[in-house]
């Protein structure tokens, strides 16, 4: 592991909470942080004061420290808009002020604070986890513009920046001319748990639903998901796992879409247990994205042995290469097919469990990425 002679003061914001599942920013953050706090590094995380997104039971706003890192609450106005906004630019200054030797900003919005930071001469690494502003509810007025901003402010302002996908650092290339540092996510070793929680609460049983999971919202393509599985001939059912991001009108319209067919069963969002069981007894992952950063389900699905059926945009193929099935982003019919295949062929289904995990946990692994990560932060 790392020389951990020369300790690091580390400051990131740009989640919402850690501890947290609210989406894969606070994943990487949690992963990032525990290990480097682990390594004798100095770590502090800029929390957004409120309520869990998803759980509103949920609420870190009193946690001082978690495995090693501590833990620092800043004002948001918990207003969708504002919220990114407000606990980004508080927790601006909050790392001006401190004895941070280095800053890591999480998403291109809070990148809006990169000026700030540089002039009291901090080190401010990027990591761009998507392009937001291609996000359908940021994809126009004030919240599009201020990603854009805050894109062209890391360009211009960063020392470094880290990207997920190899499109997106094409992106840069292409568009400012800027070199990027390609930096991908990783993935733990999990536990394959039985199905028992989740037969008693939701009637599911091991190999008997196609799973997806993840945040309701247009870019994941949960509505063409729908209309493909109501197509499908099988005693399977389909599981949506997740919760609201801001998009209660798009939840909506699922549900309407969904309610004539009794197959499709909605959770709402999980975490703990009943999460790992989901994973665990799955016959399908499946992740049909119009959109996407990197998606760190599709990684915990394949480390759960999974046959995973995805689009094919370049976030996704390029995580499951030969290792998954395959279809073209947004065709209902050739997702209807895929599905109907894999429900038909169970050898086929096996024949992919077998292979997943071994391949994504040699490919992608967090200790591999934390030690890439403070490289860059003493380049």
């Amino acid at each position: 592991m790392s020389d951990i002679k020369h300790k690091l003061n580390i400051a990131m914001f740009g989640h919402k909470r850690v501890p947290s599942r609210e989406g894969g920013v606070e994943i990487v953050v949690e992963e990032l942080a525990t290990r480097m706090a682990q390594l004798s590094h100095n770590v502090t995380l800029y929390n957004r004061r409120g309520k869990h997104v998803s759980d509103k039971s949920i609420n870190s706003q009193k946690l001082k420290e978690y495995n090693g890192a501590k833990i620092k609450s800043v004002f948001t106005i918990d207003k969708k808009g504002l919220a990114a906004v407000t606990s980004s630019f508080f927790a601006a200054v909050r790392c001006s002020f401190s004895k941070a030797d280095v800053v890591h900003i999480h998403a291109e919005g809070p990148a809006a604070m990169t000026p700030l930071l540089k002039f009291f001469r901090k080190r401010v690494v990027v990591t761009v986890h998507g392009l937001d502003w291609q996000r359908d509810k940021w994809s126009e007025g004030f919240a599009s513009e201020y990603i854009k901003f805050g894109e062209k402010m890391a360009v211009k302002h960063a020392d470094e920046i880290i990207v997920l996908s190899n499109r997106v650092k094409n992106y840069f290339s292409e568009t400012y001319n800027r070199d990027t540092v390609y930096i991908p996510n990783g993935v733990n070793a999990p536990d394959i748990l039985e199905a028992k929680r989740i037969k008693d609460d939701f009637g599911l049983e091991n190999d008997g639903y196609i799973l997806f999971l993840g945040r309701l919202v247009p870019e994941k393509g949960v509505h063409l998901l729908i209309d493909a599985f109501k197509s499908v001939i099988t005693d399977k059912k389909l599981v949506i796992a997740g919760g609201t991001s801001d998009t209660d009108d798009y939840v909506e319209m699922l549900f309407d879409k969904a309610k004539s067919d009794e197959r499709i069963i909605f959770t709402g969002f999980q975490q703990g247990e009943i999460l790992h069981e989901l994973y665990s007894n799955a016959y399908v992952y499946t992740l049909p994205s119009l959109l996407e950063g990197m998606p760190l389900s599709l990684l915990e699905a394949m480390s759960y042995s999974n046959c995973c059926l995805v689009s094919d945009i370049d976030e996704c193929s390029e995580v499951v290469e030969d290792k998954a099935v395959v279809v073209k982003s947004g065709d209902v019919t050739e997702l209807t097919n895929a599905l109907q295949n894999l429900c038909d062929n169970e050898d086929k289904v096996k024949a992919y469990k077998q292979n997943s995990r071994e391949f994504i946990l040699k490919k992608y692994n967090w200790d591999d990425v934390t030690e890439k990560t403070l490289a860059l932060y003493r380049k």
